[in-house]
């Protein structure tokens, strides 16, 4: 949602809106700094080092106060904005969530490994309720721009994603195969094996989106919700490398 992309924007402006602030945020303490940005919801810590570190190493490009004191109006009614846009973000998320509990497939996408209450709510967009509307899985991978298309000239052949598709359900994919990494084990295991055979980050991902839809699929044509200890054992049962280490 929208407000996922404004929220650390406002974050920042919290931290300014009281006008410029460089000297003293540089002779800030570490702890002082890193409690303002867990307070405003930030909370990884490889971010919050270099948010630290980026402060801490400011230079102010000027100390012309005709300069400084215009501008610090301005950044008051920028925030003044941001804030009443938020709150209507707000509503309009509250509006979304309320909806989403009305479907009876939001029991399929609520407890995705990742998806959260943003991602979950794209995602059942994204497969709708007609079940008739992709008759496979590879059929909603390709209208998502998630399979891959390959061409062939002459002896030649290579392999590049769909530049025609729905670039925000794609998206939505891409998203919320990217968080699942961070839940699910076997989703960890794909993208770590990607990586090691020297796919880039996004490589990976949409590889690993692929395989996603293809479980979602199937979920969503039988109607019932993904279960990652069912699917661990199915992979361990098949002898799959990605649980091998379920046994140890």
């Amino acid at each position: 949602m929208i407000g996922l992309r404004i929220r650390p924007l406002w974050c920042f402006a919290s931290f300014w809106k009281n006008g410029p602030r460089c000297k003293k945020a540089r002779r800030a303490r570490k702890t002082t700094l890193k409690r303002f940005f867990l307070d405003h919801n930030s909370r990884y810590a490889e971010v919050i080092d270099q948010r630290i570190e980026a402060i801490q190493s400011s230079v102010s490009l000027t100390e012309d106060q005709g300069v400084i004191l215009a501008n610090q109006l301005l950044v008051r009614t920028l925030i003044q904005q941001l804030a009443l846009l938020l709150g209507h973000i707000d509503r309009f998320d509250a509006a979304i969530a309320e909806c989403f509990t009305d479907f009876e497939d939001a029991d399929l996408f609520r407890n995705l490994p990742g998806a959260g209450k943003q991602l979950a709510t794209r995602l059942l967009v994204a497969f709708g309720e007609d079940r008739d509307r992709f008759e496979s899985a590879n059929a909603l991978c390709c209208y998502a721009g998630i399979a891959p298309v390959t061409e062939r000239s002459g002896n030649k052949s290579w392999v590049h994603w769909r530049y025609s598709c729905p670039k925000f359900l794609r998206q939505t994919f891409i998203e919320w195969t990217n968080q699942s990494v961070r839940f699910s084990f076997w989703a960890q295991a794909f993208y770590k094996a990607q990586r090691e055979k020297g796919k880039t980050h996004q490589m990976a991902i949409r590889a690993l989106a692929y395989k996603w839809i293809r479980i979602l699929w199937r979920c969503w044509q039988d109607r019932k919700p993904y279960d990652e200890a069912k699917y661990l054992m199915a992979l361990k049962a098949q002898g799959s490398p990605l649980v091998k280490e379920l046994g140890n």
